[in-house]
């Protein structure tokens, strides 16, 4: 029995030697996984101000990379590196690689080696581990440490006040210079709108809106604007309203009527550079509403262009049409007649003006036809008014001499012959006649202030059959414009005109025409126009004679620049010693004129 029992202790005491080598290999190998936390030193707790200092020494580590500097050059900061130093002793190595080129003293910088048997790349041998001495002495500076953490954290929120502003204040020198140095090759690009988006001076003037800038004042507001049609300007006017009436027909037998009238009338003008061309033109419909019957149309349409050719020469063509009935007022109106035939004619001309110093030359060329529709009857039959279609060619020689560029005078020579489509009219005579005329006048250009002309002379037509006398006489022409102030144009017309007839026995006569025109801008939308006629006709083979006296005035106020009421009153008399000629006639006309 007693030598069982110590065999049985032995074995006992064996299986514990086992379990206790054991437990020593396994404490062992898992020995070093403490020792790599202690090397990240992410164990422990890690102050706000050891954080922020290693933030600014990164941002100082930058300021003199960009300058040049190495990073080992941080050594020489007067700030040291604060180190984390755990509570244990021994728990880190004894000595820091310094050759460690990727290592930057912060505290998040990744392990220098591992012990992790899966990692591609091997660990590093270990450094050796300090004496007792070193790792007693390391004991003795964390307790001390750990004792005075207490009285630190109450002066980290001071401490790091102070450090944050003297560390950002040399970080901001620091980052001057670097790029004061680097300016040139670190240069921001210019934005497209850099120089819209420019910093203005405090100091300058608030600039008024576009809206509030005065505008340059128009001389006149009311004025048509035209309408742009390729290289032409094109302004339209259209005139609608009643007339009121004594005489219907302006005739000795007329009577009172009320009339609606319609006036239609436009301009255009180039836009070209050099030559120039303008056309004008009108329309009048007349048409009784109530009272002695009038159906009364005429127009008239005219076109002139102005070129400018070599050495100083400049060619004027015109071209018109105009359609008009024959006035009841006519010495070739046709009695007792429902409708007076329409009379239509074509004309125009070219002339050639040519400058020589002080003289000036102007030769000029005109054709002008006229032809008669048919009278209708009361009847209702029609007359042939065919005897009467002739045409007339002239030719004038212009001769003019500048005394100053406001004044020049001129005399003028013209030849001319009137033919008949039908040689020998319905009473046999032969009614063709050769012109000839003579004229001394003198051109004005005062600018706005005077313009025109004015001539006088002797027209002598003869015509060919040696049964009827010549026409003759002397001729006055006019054509003046007088603007005494701003915005008052005074006006003088005069003309002389051959009026040939068909009837039996007479040669025709002499037509002499004047009026005078005023036309006044009361206000900008207002405008008042008035004027004054004096016709005498003298017959050619018999003594007679008309004189025919007329007034007119008017007011135009526009409510816009494109619509405004007009209105005017008309007084016409015609006194003549034939029997049967005489009438008067007085109208009163309202309407509304519409222009663009």
């Amino acid at each position: 029995m007693s030598g069982v029992q110590p065999e049985n202790s032995t074995r006992r005491g064996g299986k514990a030697v086992c379990a206790l080598l054991l437990a020593t290999s396994m404490f062992a190998l898992l020995r070093p996984t403490a020792l790599h936390a202690q090397e990240t030193e992410l164990r422990g707790e890690v102050s706000e101000s050891a954080i922020l200092s290693d933030q600014q020494r990164k941002a100082r580590q930058l300021a003199l990379a960009a300058q040049g500097q190495q990073p080992a050059n941080a050594a020489q900061d007067n700030t040291p590196a604060r180190t984390y130093l755990p509570a244990s002793a021994g728990a880190v190595p004894d000595d820091a690689d310094a050759g460690d080129a990727t290592a930057t003293g912060s505290l998040f910088d990744p392990p220098a080696a591992t012990d992790d048997t899966s990692a591609d790349t091997a660990a590093p041998p270990k450094p050796r581990r300090r004496s007792s001495a070193a790792r007693q002495n390391a004991a003795d500076q964390a307790k001390d440490k750990a004792a005075d953490k207490s009285k630190k954290k109450k002066k980290s929120t001071a401490d790091t006040s102070d450090i944050t502003a003297s560390t950002t204040a040399s970080t901001a020198d620091a980052t001057d210079a670097a790029e004061t140095d680097a300016d040139t090759a670190n240069r921001r690009a210019l934005t497209i709108d850099s120089a819209d988006r420019q910093k203005l001076d405090p100091g300058a003037e608030r600039t008024d809106a576009i809206e509030g800038q005065k505008k340059k004042l128009e001389d006149d507001p009311f004025a048509a604007t035209g309408v742009k049609w390729g290289s032409f300007v094109i302004r339209p006017t259209i005139e609608q309203g009643l007339t009121a009436t004594s005489n219907g027909d302006s005739s000795s037998a007329g009577k009172s009527a009320l009339l609606s009238e319609t006036a239609l009338r436009f301009s255009a003008a180039s836009d070209w550079r050099e030559n120039s061309a303008t056309i004008d033109g009108y329309g009048l419909f007349r048409e009784t509403v109530s009272g002695y019957p009038v159906h009364d149309e005429q127009g008239r349409i005219e076109g002139q262009l102005n070129v400018d050719l070599d050495n100083e020469l400049r060619a004027i063509a015109k071209l018109g049409y105009e359609a008009v009935p024959e006035s009841a007022s006519s010495p070739d109106a046709i009695a007792g007649v429902s409708k007076q035939p329409l009379r239509q004619t074509i004309d125009g001309s070219l002339a050639v003006e040519k400058h020589l110093g002080k003289m000036q030359y102007t030769l000029t060329g005109a054709v002008s036809h006229d032809f008669y529709g048919d009278a209708k009857l009361s009847d209702g039959t029609s007359l042939s008014q065919k005897d009467q279609d002739s045409t007339l060619y002239t030719a004038t020689l212009r001769t003019g001499y500048e005394i100053s560029p406001a004044l020049t005078p001129f005399t003028e020579i013209e030849v001319g012959r009137r033919t008949y489509d039908q040689r020998i009219d319905n009473e046999g005579f032969e009614r063709s006649s050769t012109r000839l005329g003579a004229r001394a006048g003198l051109a004005l250009d005062m600018g706005e202030k005077l313009s025109g002309e004015f001539s006088a002379g002797w027209l002598r037509e003869a015509i060919d059959d040696k049964n009827l006398d010549a026409i003759s006489g002397a001729t006055v022409n006019a054509d003046l414009k007088w603007s005494p102030e701003r915005g008052t144009i005074i006006g003088l017309t005069g003309r002389t005109t051959v009026e040939p007839t068909t009837t039996s026995g007479e040669s025709g006569d002499i037509l002499y025409s004047g009026r005078l025109t005023g036309e006044r801008q009361i206000r900008a939308n207002l405008t008042a126009n008035a004027a004054l006629g004096l016709d005498w006709r003298d017959y050619i083979g018999i003594d007679g004679h008309d004189r025919v006296l007329s007034a007119e005035a008017g007011l135009t106020w526009w409510l816009n620049r494109y619509a405004g009421l007009t209105t005017r009153v008309r007084t016409e008399k015609l006194t003549s010693n034939l029997p049967g000629r005489d009438y008067t006639a007085n109208s009163i006309f309202l309407g509304v004129k519409v222009q663009r």
